[in-house]
């Protein structure tokens, strides 16, 4: 994961840095270094500079990690109210090795509110945040169709939540410029944006959608629009940048037809990876081109066993390209809590997760390779 301690240089520092060239003709020694996440805001901050190629001191690989669906009802809701390990050391070690993981928080952060006309609505304490800070999660998104399940007040207390997150957050905000902003790393040399947003046209989309002055979450129904706008900008700043959606038929293994239209529209914009969940299954992987696609994720940390094969998706950046892909497969055991899987089991889920690309059009690796 992203390790603590090593900030990028602000503007601010580099100004300085500037001006004791000038006057003493040296050098500022550093580089931007690893961008440890601070605490979420939706209030705008200054960027960290993006080093180029030229500058960055170190372009080593970097991994990315991914995981899907998370939230704390029913049996999980003890992981909120007790201390000590949520999930077993090998899970957690396996979480907290990529430089940087991202998870979906498929909840409300709050207890008070009233629910909103779902079938299912969720919702968990503040404290969901720190439990998945401590399981090595480094950016969480909200940008899904649980995340304002109780209403206005929900809504109120997960934003309050989301400012003193120790983990950022993305797909919601104050506003709509706040839900599509990318938060950005920087990790030995490569600058990450990533992008949260859902692209389901239900409940939530159609009620709570964050616009002009109004909070909520970033919705993109059509691949066009805001969050076309922000991969582009994102895509000028950063070396590899990331959209996390939510998206997709729910308990089908392969894509539905709206979706490779947003791949070509993202691809297109800029983005390097695009994966999703939502559909509480394991969906095909791959690359169109130099995009890596992963549909569908499943669930990860989950209430019920309607679906139960999961795993954590980890992907290997070299010089702002995504090289390789590889997949640590669990499964969720009765009490919610995914545990990886070793031996046959192990190699008998690898075999089905590469063939879910059969139906997803994905190749097995980058066009440029």
């Amino acid at each position: 994961m992203v390790r603590p301690g090593l900030r990028a240089r602000t503007p601010l520092a580099w100004l300085a840095c500037a001006l004791l060239v000038a006057a003493a003709a040296a050098g500022c020694d550093g580089q931007p270094g690893d961008a440890a996440p601070g605490p979420a805001t939706t209030a705008p901050s200054s960027p960290s500079p993006t080093p180029s190629a030229s500058t960055a001191p170190d372009r080593g690989p970097v991994t990315l990690g991914f995981v899907g669906d998370l939230h704390f009802e029913d049996d999980l809701a003890v992981l909120l109210r007790r201390r000590g390990p949520v999930l077993d050391r090998s899970t957690t070690a396996a979480l907290r090795a990529p430089d940087l993981m991202i998870a979906n928080l498929e909840t409300t952060l709050t207890r008070r509110g009233r629910s909103e006309t779902k079938e299912y609505n969720f919702r968990a304490s503040a404290r969901a945040l720190d439990v998945l800070d401590d399981l090595g999660v480094d950016l969480v998104t909200l940008g899904n169709n649980h995340a304002i399940d109780y209403g206005r007040v929900g809504l109120r207390d997960t934003l309050a939540a989301v400012r003193q997150s120790p983990v950022p957050v993305i797909g919601i905000g104050e506003d709509e410029d706040a839900a599509f902003r990318a938060r950005r790393f920087a990790i030995r040399g490569t600058t990450i944006a990533v992008l949260g947003a859902s692209t389901k046209t239900d409940h939530t989309a159609r009620f709570w959608a964050a616009g002009p002055g109004k909070p909520g979450i970033a919705v993109a129904v059509r691949p066009e629009g805001r969050l076309l706008t922000e991969v582009r900008r994102a895509a000028a700043r950063a070396d590899v940048v990331v959209v996390y959606l939510h998206w997709g038929l729910e308990y089908r293994s392969c894509p539905n037809h709206k979706q490779p239209d947003f791949v070509r529209a993202l691809a297109a914009a800029g983005a390097d990876v695009v994966v999703g969940s939502h559909a509480h299954v394991l969906q095909g992987q791959g690359w169109r081109g130099d995009t890596y696609v992963g549909y569908g994720l499943g669930n990860f940390l989950w209430y019920n066993q309607n679906s139960v094969d999961t795993g954590i998706l980890e992907l290997t950046v070299r010089h702002g390209e995504v090289v390789a892909d590889s997949f640590r497969p669990a499964r969720i055991q009765a009490d919610g809590r995914p545990r990886l899987l070793r031996g046959p089991p192990r190699a008998a889920a690898l075999t089905r997760w590469e063939r879910l690309r059969g139906c997803a059009g994905l190749a097995a690796r980058p066009s440029s390779r």
